[in-house]
């Protein structure tokens, strides 16, 4: 479904992006608009797929999950069954925040949050003992220097 969007619509994003929770009335306040159209839009973003997944973002490291390791994956192996079996194994395991395909040398790279580098470890060693890397490399991150899911949505 095609959706087009106006000035209004990315105003309404750029608040649902800025802090989901606030109430309808406080969002069509923001953007100049009474709630039951700024209501009828958001559903109409939903609907066309744009607006996604509402939830919350928690603070890792208040939860005890201090670690956050880059882990880029080269493989030899290219098969749909191996890849069935390697996509399942990453969406399985709730440590990876992110897995994503490249191009180039690295085949994959994948966010993984862990409590410490005995976790990674345990990781590390259950992925392996499902489906076959050629090579692993795995990056500490030292500091999260910018984290963010918002979209330069522009107004």
């Amino acid at each position: 479904m095609s959706v087009r969007i106006d000035d209004v619509d990315r105003k309404i994003l750029a608040e649902l992006q800025r802090d989901a929770s606030q109430s309808l009335d406080d969002i069509a306040k923001a953007v100049g608009s009474s709630k039951t159209p700024v209501w009828n839009r958001i559903r109409k973003l939903r609907e066309a797929g744009v607006v996604g997944q509402q939830t919350v973002v928690l603070d890792a490291e208040a939860l005890g999950f201090e670690a956050c390791f880059f882990v880029l994956i080269r493989t030899s192996e290219h098969e749909a069954d191996w890849q069935a079996r390697f996509l399942q194994a990453l969406r399985d395991r709730p440590e990876v925040q992110e897995a994503h395909r490249l191009a180039g040398d690295i085949d994959y790279i994948l966010k993984v949050r862990v409590k410490n580098a005995r976790a990674y470890d345990a990781f590390y060693q259950a992925l392996i003992s499902e489906v076959r890397v050629h090579n692993v490399t795995a990056l500490l991150s030292m500091e999260e220097i910018k984290s963010t899911t918002m979209l330069p949505i522009e107004t």
